[in-house]
């Protein structure tokens, strides 16, 4: 399992980079930032539950200037593959973790639908960011189709 997910944090980290650098190359809409900011916490806020954080003291909505985001990125996704680099693949299928969500609800989630989740959350959040860049005059806005990345940039 973890040489299935590695390849789709190296997906993530390169789409995450390219909505960033049309984030900090557009007008930079407050929206499309804020969404960019939420996208890379929630990268950080899963890391912290999957390393058993129970009290997580972050804000969700950060205010963040685009000019670090590149960096962010990459520190996330150094988090992520250490972290997998110390697991099983036995343990991302057989293991669960329980944590609270921010509103203090408990929960309980095998650690690969965490991982999943996190991949497609970077997807739904990267496809609003999108939005928002085009509805203020972005054109050209990278193509993050999985797809693409497969066939075109690591072929």
């Amino acid at each position: 399992m973890r040489d299935y997910f590695k390849p789709l944090f190296e997906y993530n980290r390169y789409v995450n980079t390219q909505i960033a650098q049309s984030i900090i190359s557009s007008s930079q809409p407050q929206k499309a930032l804020d969404l960019m900011g939420h996208l890379l916490t929630a990268e950080q806020v899963w890391i912290r539950r999957l390393k058993g954080e129970h009290k997580i003291d972050i804000v969700l909505w950060p205010k963040w200037p685009a000019t670090i985001f590149v960096e962010l990125i990459d520190g996330n996704h150094k988090l992520w593959t250490d972290y997998l680099d110390t697991i099983t693949d036995d343990y991302i299928k057989n293991q669960y973790i329980n944590y609270q969500n921010f509103q203090g609800k408990e929960f309980t989630m095998r650690v690969s639908d965490v991982i999943t989740h996190v991949i497609n959350h970077g997807t739904h959040t990267r496809a609003q960011i999108g939005v928002h860049l085009r509805h203020n005059g972005v054109e050209g806005l990278p193509i993050t189709d999985f797809s693409y990345y497969k066939t075109t940039i690591t072929a």
